[in-house]
Protein backbone atom coordinates (compact mmCIF):
# COMPACT_ATOMS: atom_id res chain seq x y z
CA UNK A 1 0.00 0.00 0.00
CA UNK A 2 1.42 3.38 -0.98
CA UNK A 3 1.54 5.98 1.98
CA UNK A 4 2.01 9.94 2.18
CA UNK A 5 5.19 10.46 -0.38
CA UNK A 6 5.04 7.13 -2.22
CA UNK A 7 6.43 5.31 0.83
CA UNK A 8 5.34 1.78 1.36
CA UNK A 9 3.06 0.80 4.58
CA UNK A 10 2.34 -2.28 5.56
CA UNK A 11 -1.63 -3.04 4.96
CA UNK A 12 -2.79 -3.21 8.56
CA UNK A 13 -6.36 -4.51 7.21
CA UNK A 14 -4.72 -8.20 6.98
CA UNK A 15 -3.92 -9.42 9.97
CA UNK A 16 -3.69 -13.23 11.41
CA UNK A 17 -3.63 -13.98 14.92
CA UNK A 18 -2.26 -17.48 16.58
CA UNK A 19 -3.42 -18.56 19.07
CA UNK A 20 -2.21 -21.67 21.81
CA UNK A 21 -3.65 -22.19 24.98
CA UNK A 22 -2.84 -24.90 27.44
CA UNK A 23 -6.08 -26.43 28.28
CA UNK A 24 -7.02 -27.45 32.06
CA UNK A 25 -6.12 -31.59 31.67
CA UNK A 26 -2.89 -30.67 29.69
CA UNK A 27 -4.04 -30.13 25.95
CA UNK A 28 -3.35 -27.10 23.69
CA UNK A 29 -6.19 -25.25 21.97
CA UNK A 30 -5.11 -23.80 18.87
CA UNK A 31 -7.04 -21.33 16.80
CA UNK A 32 -5.74 -19.47 13.64
CA UNK A 33 -8.08 -16.37 12.85
CA UNK A 34 -7.80 -13.82 9.98
CA UNK A 35 -9.69 -10.97 9.10
CA UNK A 36 -8.64 -11.81 5.37
CA UNK A 37 -10.53 -15.29 5.42
CA UNK A 38 -14.00 -15.10 3.80
CA UNK A 39 -15.69 -16.52 6.89
CA UNK A 40 -16.39 -15.10 10.05
CA UNK A 41 -14.14 -15.33 13.02
CA UNK A 42 -16.70 -17.24 14.76
CA UNK A 43 -16.98 -19.59 12.01
CA UNK A 44 -13.17 -20.01 11.89
CA UNK A 45 -13.03 -20.37 15.48
CA UNK A 46 -15.59 -23.01 15.58
CA UNK A 47 -14.39 -25.10 12.75
CA UNK A 48 -11.03 -25.46 14.26
CA UNK A 49 -12.20 -26.19 17.29
CA UNK A 50 -14.51 -28.68 16.07
CA UNK A 51 -11.42 -30.10 13.72
CA UNK A 52 -9.52 -30.34 17.51
CA UNK A 53 -12.31 -32.57 18.61
CA UNK A 54 -12.35 -34.88 15.71
CA UNK A 55 -8.51 -35.32 15.53
CA UNK A 56 -8.60 -36.30 19.54
CA UNK A 57 -6.53 -33.09 20.17
CA UNK A 58 -8.77 -31.95 22.66
CA UNK A 59 -10.13 -35.04 24.82
CA UNK A 60 -13.34 -35.42 26.18
CA UNK A 61 -14.19 -33.47 29.20
CA UNK A 62 -11.32 -31.47 28.68
CA UNK A 63 -12.30 -27.74 29.69
CA UNK A 64 -12.25 -24.97 27.34
CA UNK A 65 -10.65 -20.95 28.04
CA UNK A 66 -13.42 -19.36 29.09
CA UNK A 67 -15.63 -17.03 26.82
CA UNK A 68 -13.88 -14.22 27.76
CA UNK A 69 -10.59 -15.21 28.17
CA UNK A 70 -10.23 -16.42 24.69
CA UNK A 71 -12.01 -13.32 23.58
CA UNK A 72 -9.20 -11.33 25.75
CA UNK A 73 -6.78 -13.66 24.42
CA UNK A 74 -7.40 -13.12 20.36
CA UNK A 75 -8.20 -9.55 21.23
CA UNK A 76 -12.25 -9.81 20.01
CA UNK A 77 -15.49 -9.65 21.11
CA UNK A 78 -17.02 -11.79 23.62
CA UNK A 79 -20.23 -11.79 21.31
CA UNK A 80 -18.07 -13.72 18.84
CA UNK A 81 -16.33 -16.49 21.26
CA UNK A 82 -20.25 -16.46 22.58
CA UNK A 83 -21.37 -17.26 18.72
CA UNK A 84 -19.10 -19.77 18.17
CA UNK A 85 -19.44 -22.04 21.35
CA UNK A 86 -22.82 -22.15 21.07
CA UNK A 87 -22.79 -23.23 17.56
CA UNK A 88 -20.15 -25.79 18.80
CA UNK A 89 -22.82 -26.46 21.62
CA UNK A 90 -25.55 -26.74 19.73
CA UNK A 91 -24.01 -28.77 17.17
CA UNK A 92 -23.25 -31.41 20.14
CA UNK A 93 -19.17 -30.93 20.33
CA UNK A 94 -19.17 -28.91 23.88
CA UNK A 95 -20.91 -28.70 26.95
CA UNK A 96 -21.78 -26.09 29.54
CA UNK A 97 -21.31 -26.39 32.84
CA UNK A 98 -23.36 -24.08 35.13
CA UNK A 99 -20.31 -21.89 36.60
CA UNK A 100 -17.75 -24.21 35.81
CA UNK A 101 -17.36 -23.80 31.75
CA UNK A 102 -17.52 -25.44 28.30
CA UNK A 103 -15.70 -28.80 27.97
CA UNK A 104 -15.60 -31.10 25.08
CA UNK A 105 -18.23 -33.49 25.27
CA UNK A 106 -17.61 -37.42 25.33
CA UNK A 107 -16.55 -39.12 22.41
CA UNK A 108 -19.76 -41.61 22.57
CA UNK A 109 -21.81 -38.01 21.91
CA UNK A 110 -24.52 -39.12 19.57
CA UNK A 111 -23.15 -36.46 17.40
CA UNK A 112 -19.78 -36.40 17.70
CA UNK A 113 -20.21 -39.84 16.17
CA UNK A 114 -22.12 -38.98 13.38
CA UNK A 115 -20.01 -36.61 12.60
CA UNK A 116 -16.69 -39.24 12.33
CA UNK A 117 -19.10 -41.92 10.38
CA UNK A 118 -19.27 -38.84 7.75
CA UNK A 119 -15.64 -38.16 7.72
CA UNK A 120 -15.10 -42.08 7.71
CA UNK A 121 -17.66 -42.49 4.54
CA UNK A 122 -16.26 -38.86 2.65
CA UNK A 123 -12.95 -40.55 3.34
CA UNK A 124 -13.72 -44.00 1.54
CA UNK A 125 -15.62 -41.80 -1.59
CA UNK A 126 -12.06 -40.74 -1.60
CA UNK A 127 -10.20 -43.45 -1.77
CA UNK A 128 -12.96 -45.83 -3.85
CA UNK A 129 -12.54 -43.09 -6.55
CA UNK A 130 -8.71 -42.81 -6.37
CA UNK A 131 -8.85 -47.02 -6.92
CA UNK A 132 -11.07 -46.59 -9.85
CA UNK A 133 -8.60 -44.16 -11.53
CA UNK A 134 -5.86 -46.92 -10.51
CA UNK A 135 -8.23 -49.77 -12.02
CA UNK A 136 -7.62 -51.63 -8.79
CA UNK A 137 -9.97 -54.63 -8.51
CA UNK A 138 -12.14 -55.29 -5.24
CA UNK A 139 -9.48 -57.48 -3.75
CA UNK A 140 -6.52 -54.59 -3.97
CA UNK A 141 -9.20 -52.08 -2.40
CA UNK A 142 -10.20 -54.18 0.33
CA UNK A 143 -6.96 -55.71 1.26
CA UNK A 144 -5.16 -52.62 2.51
CA UNK A 145 -8.28 -51.74 4.50
CA UNK A 146 -8.43 -54.72 6.69
CA UNK A 147 -4.51 -54.84 7.38
CA UNK A 148 -4.63 -51.49 8.68
CA UNK A 149 -8.24 -52.25 10.73
CA UNK A 150 -5.91 -54.54 12.97
CA UNK A 151 -8.80 -57.59 12.37
CA UNK A 152 -11.50 -55.04 14.39
CA UNK A 153 -14.75 -56.35 13.55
Amino acid sequence: MQGFFGVDKPDISDYTVYYTNNTVWGGDLNVVISNSSLSPIYEQIKEQVKAQILSGELKEDEMLPSLRQLARDLKISVLTTTRAYNELEQGGFITSRQGKGFFVMPSGSNLIREQLIRDVESNLNNAIQAAGRLSMTDDEIVKPAAASSGGRK
